[in-house]
């Protein structure tokens, strides 16, 4: 009785998913949709990718109460809208639809989701974006791929955070390579700290690449 009713709303979902990167496409926005379970690191990790990278970036922050997040990444000067779920335990296309309404698209090149912290529920519902970037800190310990297969399967890629705990942790990145990769063959994955500054050359370059390859392609087609 439920499966027909879910298939309508992700159905319906996903029509305005479609309709918000039809939106982005005609201002050229590249869009990332950043998931990870609580307490990861999403908002530091933000924050530390607008100081590195030179392009003009707007920020949707969802969570199930609060502007705790938005706050700060107001400070940095940057366009935020903050959404606030009152309980679901995701962000769904309507409300990045309505976001979009109240951010400044003409002057942005590129927008980061910050989704609520929930390693089940984002899975399922597209928002618009051109990534799904899951985040995973090494203080979560290195079984989540396997409690969680459903996020990290829609994975683009994988930010492994606060790798300066690593000494003091009973966390394997051999573990979490190993296991990531077997769903995500083709993925990227980014060891770094959000404190520290360590390995975020690699992932400023990559994400830099995108967003320039998608205009680019853009551009192409006009």
């Amino acid at each position: 009785m439920n499966i027909p009713v879910l298939t309508d709303i992700l159905s319906a979902n996903n029509l305005i998913a479609e309709q918000n990167r039809k939106l982005l496409d005609d201002h050229r926005i590249y869009m990332v949709n950043l998931l990870s379970s609580p307490g990861a690191g999403k908002t530091t990790f933000i924050e530390e990718t607008i100081k590195r990278l030179d392009l003009a970036i707007s920020v949707i922050e969802g969570d199930v109460a609060s502007d705790v997040d938005a706050v700060r990444i107001k400070k940095l000067g940057i366009p935020v809208v903050q959404i606030n779920t009152g309980g679901s335990c995701h962000l769904n296309a309507p409300m990045i639809q309505k976001a979009l309404e109240n951010l400044p698209l003409h002057k942005t090149d590129l927008i980061f989701i910050e989704n609520v912290g929930n390693l089940i529920c984002p899975a399922g519902y597209k928002l618009g974006e051109n990534i799904s970037l899951v985040m995973n800190s090494t203080t979560e310990g290195d079984d989540k791929i396997l409690k969680y297969p459903g996020i990290f399967r829609v994975a683009t890629s994988l930010i492994i955070n606060k790798i300066d705990l690593l000494p003091y942790l009973d966390y394997s990145l051999e573990k979490i390579n190993e296991n990531f990769l077997k769903l995500n063959p083709q993925a990227r994955i980014f060891p770094l700290s959000s404190k520290t500054g360590e390995g975020f050359d690699e992932w400023i370059k990559w994400i830099r690449t995108g967003v320039d390859n998608f205009c680019n392609k853009l551009k192409s087609y006009n």
